[in-house]
């Protein structure tokens, strides 16, 4: 700890303490906030961490969840605000900010979701108990931290066609087919190069959840107790995922379960896992489209080609081509100003919604060998044509797409994880809870 930080919180007890001198004798004690974690080069008061209590014990009541013990509930939220803390003072040092244009952007998008405007949204946060400029500061808290973790992990992440090919050859027997369970999820963090002794002690704190679970203890309860997880305050809940988002190991301790059963302790390189199967699923990924095969010519409108210019040109290469046999390949290389041109404008076979709605609303309309009247779309006007149509097996191209994103998702989570781990492991922490 540096010698500023020292003399900073040195000159803040002075401070406090020359404030109570000065105050009147009182017959009652006088309760001042203190810290009680040191976090780098910040603090976290003893009033941030009952105000944050006090919001998760009122969280769980509304979620008729049983709260933990308090002294436990306190340790837990205590963790997870250390870990906050240096995520956000990484995100400080790198310069990352959440202007207020986009936090107030955000907040109304959520208001919106919830059916209601901002008033309204603001009103039934303060009904609930919840300080609006607080629920503002913990929004920007964790837009602030996604920001953080695009940077120094997502865009990082890459996922290898070997890896999507070996996903896909060991799926079992129907590879159109797969399972998608719906997981609740206990960690317990190991740090990054634990001793084999504390590795003991984080396994005996996940047996002794695991031993609560199967007394009948309520899972969401346990998790707000024990679990190091993002959402464990929200009972752990993962919602469904499919097989390639999960790790092997979860999938593997899983697959054979009923619902409402729970995993033995899972040991990993993040430490220790305990996991719910709450239900799994099916999923049927074999999928036939309608693909048109289609060209278009393109005129792009600018401060020279205005609508109406673009528009008659079109129309006359329309006639050319209905009443005059011209070719709509050469009109193509011609006159559009697309880069299909050079193609005879052929665009290929195109599956539903790979393009924008005029364009595919105009060319769905036309049948196989028709032409368009000139269409508007963002890009400028065209003239289309239907070459041909089919009904096409996508399963493969689909399960391949699907594929990549999931193991970019699983792979992000893992990273991410590991990630935060380190920078908590790196920091400068005090405890100072039980003074």
């Amino acid at each position: 700890m540096n010698s500023s930080f020292l003399s900073n919180t040195r000159r803040l007890l002075i401070l406090i303490a020359a404030a109570c001198l000065s105050l009147p004798a009182l017959s009652a004690p006088l309760l001042v906030d203190r810290i009680v974690a040191v976090v780098d080069n910040s603090v976290i008061t003893a009033n941030e961490l009952n105000r944050k209590v006090e919001q998760t014990l009122s969280q769980l009541a509304s979620r008729n969840t049983p709260p933990p013990p308090r002294s436990l509930l306190t340790k837990q939220l205590l963790e997870r605000m250390i870990t906050e803390k240096v995520l956000l003072q990484t995100a400080a040092d790198s310069n990352i900010k959440i202007d207020g244009e986009m936090l107030d952007r955000t907040i109304s998008r959520i208001a919106a979701q919830n059916n209601l405007d901002l008033p309204a949204f603001r009103a039934a946060l303060e009904k609930d108990g919840v300080d609006f400029d607080q629920f503002r500061d913990q929004i920007r808290s964790e837009m602030t931290i996604s920001r953080l973790r695009e940077r120094e992990v997502d865009n990082r992440v890459v996922v290898t066609d070997a890896e999507i090919d070996n996903y896909l050859t060991n799926r079992k027997l129907d590879p159109s087919k797969q399972t998608d369970y719906n997981l609740a999820h206990i960690l317990i963090l190991a740090p990054e190069g634990a001793s084999p002794e504390k590795l003991a002690e984080l396994r005996a704190k996940a047996e002794k959840a695991l031993a609560e679970l199967k007394g009948g203890a309520n899972f969401a309860q346990i998790s707000a107790a024990y679990s190091d997880a993002q959402n464990a305050l929200q009972g752990g809940g993962m919602d469904w995922r499919s097989e390639a988002k999960l790790p092997d190991l979860f999938v593997d301790a899983v697959k054979d379960l009923k619902p409402g059963e729970i995993t033995p302790v899972l040991h990993s390189a993040n430490g220790f896992h305990i996991l719910k199967l709450i239900d799994k699923r099916g999923v049927d990924t074999h999928l036939v489209v309608s693909q048109t095969h289609a060209r278009h010519i393109l005129v792009k409108t600018n401060e020279l080609v205005t609508d109406k210019d673009a528009f008659a040109r079109l129309s006359e290469l329309r006639d050319r081509l209905i009443n005059g046999g011209a070719n709509f390949e050469e009109l193509a290389k011609l006159h559009s100003d697309d880069l299909s041109a050079a193609k005879g404008g052929d665009l290929g076979w195109l599956n539903p919604g790979d393009t924008v709605p005029p364009f595919e609303k105009a060319m769905n309309a036309l049948a196989v060998g028709g032409i368009s009247e000139p269409i508007k779309s963002p890009f400028g006007w065209h003239l289309i044509q239907v070459v041909e149509r089919r009904d096409q097996d996508v399963s493969e191209e689909r399960q391949k797409l699907e594929a990549r994103r999931a193991i970019r998702e699983r792979k992000s989570d893992e990273a991410f994880d590991d990630w935060v781990r380190l920078m908590r492991d790196q920091a400068y922490v005090e405890y100072r809870l039980e003074e």
